[in-house]
């Protein structure tokens, strides 16, 4: 059975996931400033093809003796990731003023700062 630490990380993880889907239904590439400007049907691939390879060093550094460091980069990463879209949040391209999205984003941060809180008290 994974330990409490693991299974924490991966819900967490999975919330990411989940808003990066929620992240092509709106459109975030817009608040980009490299895609922005770049035809919607071009945006949308470039988005969606540059999560291939960064969930493909996610999942294999994951799974390999360099864990801790997933552990950190991305706890750390969620935590800057949810302040960023409070900054954003009156973006005048910023589509994730809806309570869906924001029950995802916002707790990524906070349980991304409560793993990194046991993490560092293990």
């Amino acid at each position: 059975m994974p330990d409490f630490l693991l299974v924490l990380f991966l819900f967490n993880l999975s919330l990411f996931l989940l808003h990066e889907m929620d992240a092509i239904r709106n459109s975030e590439w817009k608040m980009f400033i490299v895609l922005k400007d770049m035809e919607d049907s071009k945006a949308y691939k470039v988005f969606t093809f540059i999560h291939l390879p960064l969930y493909t060093i996610i999942l294999t550094l994951l799974f390999s003796e360099y864990q801790t460091i997933v552990f950190w980069f991305l706890d750390l990463f969620l935590i800057i990731h949810a302040i960023l879209h409070l900054f954003f949040e009156k973006h005048p391209r910023n589509k994730f003023k809806n309570t869906f999205s924001r029950s995802i984003i916002y707790p990524m941060g906070i349980l991304a700062a409560i793993h990194l809180l046991l993490l560092v008290n293990r």
